[in-house]
């Protein structure tokens, strides 16, 4: 497969860069407002060992990126990394899941910037009612005029803004943390399974721990942007594993814990327990900000998945999908007809589907179709690096690569079984059928992946 330099990208950035991609699309704060109670729900106390070893997992599919990341510099990801195992046509499957991934959980998240804002506004008697619209509009509109113009400083933005959100939440946790103290209620509890439940609900628990990660692979869409991309890819690729890691076990082991250990059922049933707790342990101050912070986490998500998607599709549009989403503006360097494309997609599911559902349960919706999407992927890299593993003689990177993709089957079966209720039940039909459309486009596109050849 081709390994020419970025046919009109600009290598500018660094490793901090293409970290700052990887966090802003996984948006740690956003997950944790929204995620531990799902684990809780599985696990019960023992949701920080779910997180725990599902970093662990993640960490092994990890793997698989950073051995392709090392040796393949093209900003396919997915795409380049199946491709240049099972050919490039097999490979556009996957980069195909992967744009649906990034703009399902960018538009997802535009809806949640004017939720979490407005939840904020909330607690000082300001109510925005129906206006958490036209501010995810907004969101989309800022994030494409970032996106369009400068990457570099788009993605040290994104970074910033992550950081800033994550912050707060370390701060709430300190003060949970010496207030359990101080009561002798700190506790390595949530580290061992609940007896109501036991391994079973860990298990489960690691299905929403390894969705949180969700995205850590975009740094790998600035592979041609990057200098040293053999190194410093696979760099960012680690460092957004292991922080975002660290961050989802301490986030839900504060909440395990302020929340008190004969209290899971209340946590697993809280719509906003980041909330509830800087209200017990600080003020409306700290809810506040911890509010706004999700906002910006959210925000933060848009821009992400929207230089990461574009950057997909312009990928897919260069083996030949369609020259205009390959082309690169003259003066920024950035895909920006693949920009626009990505932007609309993401506005018309804000437009024609949030409305009738609200924002919460439309990135619900949204998020589950485009991690079912992303698991197929993350299956195609792994099978890939344990096939390749083999062609290299490699008894190392074949174990590696064949542990990723078991740990991937797991999230996978519990997303489909048992069947979810309805209307969550459609969710998997319809990534089948992106799936069968990306096919129908291999028919009718012959030319798709020859340019890419080896």
């Amino acid at each position: 497969m081709a390994q020419a330099g970025g046919e009109g990208f600009r290598r500018r950035l660094g490793p901090l860069e293409a970290v700052g991609l990887s966090l802003s699309v996984m948006a740690p704060t956003m997950g944790m407002a929204l995620n531990v109670t799902l684990a809780v729900g599985a696990a019960g106390i023992a949701a920080p060992l779910g997180f725990a070893i599902g970093t662990l997992v993640v960490g092994l599919v990890g793997l698989s990126f950073i051995f392709f990341a090392s040796r393949v510099t093209t900003a396919g990801s997915g795409y380049a990394y199946i491709g240049r195992t099972f050919g490039p046509r097999a490979g556009f499957i996957a980069g195909w899941c992967m744009v649906l991934l990034y703009v399902a959980g960018g538009s997802g998240s535009a809806a949640l910037v004017g939720d979490f804002l407005s939840a904020a506004l909330d607690d000082h008697g300001i109510h925005l009612g129906a206006w958490w619209l036209p501010v995810a509009v907004l969101a989309l509109l800022a994030g494409t005029a970032l996106a369009w113009r400068d990457v570099g400083l788009a993605t040290r933005l994104m970074l910033a803004l992550e950081l800033s959100s994550v912050a707060v939440i370390i701060y709430l946790g300190v003060r949970i943390l010496m207030a359990a103290g101080a009561q002798g209620e700190v506790s390595l509890a949530p580290f061992h399974p609940d007896p109501s439940v036991g391994w079973w609900g860990v298990g489960y628990a690691i299905v929403f721990a390894v969705l949180s990660f969700a995205g850590f692979e975009a740094a790998t869409t600035l592979a041609e942007e990057t200098g040293q991309p053999g190194r410093a890819i696979p760099l960012a690729l680690f460092g957004s594993v292991v922080l975002a890691g660290l961050f989802f076990v301490f986030a839900s082991y504060i909440q395990v814990i302020g929340f008190g250990l004969d209290n899971m059922k209340a946590l697993a049933a809280s719509e906003a327990p980041l909330n509830t707790l800087a209200l017990k342990y600080g003020n409306v101050h700290i809810a506040t900000a911890l509010d706004l912070a999700a906002a910006v986490s959210a925000l933060s998500c848009v821009l992400g998945t929207l230089s990461a998607g574009a950057r997909m599709l312009f990928v897919l549009g260069r083996a030949g999908l369609s020259p205009a989403m390959a082309r690169l503006h003259p003066g920024y360097g950035t895909p920006t007809t693949a920009v626009a494309i990505v932007a609309l997609a993401m506005l018309a599911g804000v437009i024609a589907w949030a409305p009738f559902v609200g924002p919460t349960d439309y990135y619900d919706a949204v998020g589950t179709i485009g991690v079912l999407a992303l698991i197929v992927a993350y299956l195609g890299v792994t099978v890939a690096a344990a096939v390749h593993a083999v062609r290299a003689g490699s008894r190392l990177w074949l174990t590696l690569g064949m542990l990723g993709t078991l740990a991937m089957l797991w999230p996978l079966y519990n997303s489909v079984y048992p069947v979810p209720a309805f209307p969550d039940s459609l969710w998997p039909y319809l990534v089948v059928g992106w799936i069968v459309l990306g096919g129908g486009l291999l028919l009718l596109r012959p030319q798709i992946g020859r340019s890419e050849a080896r």
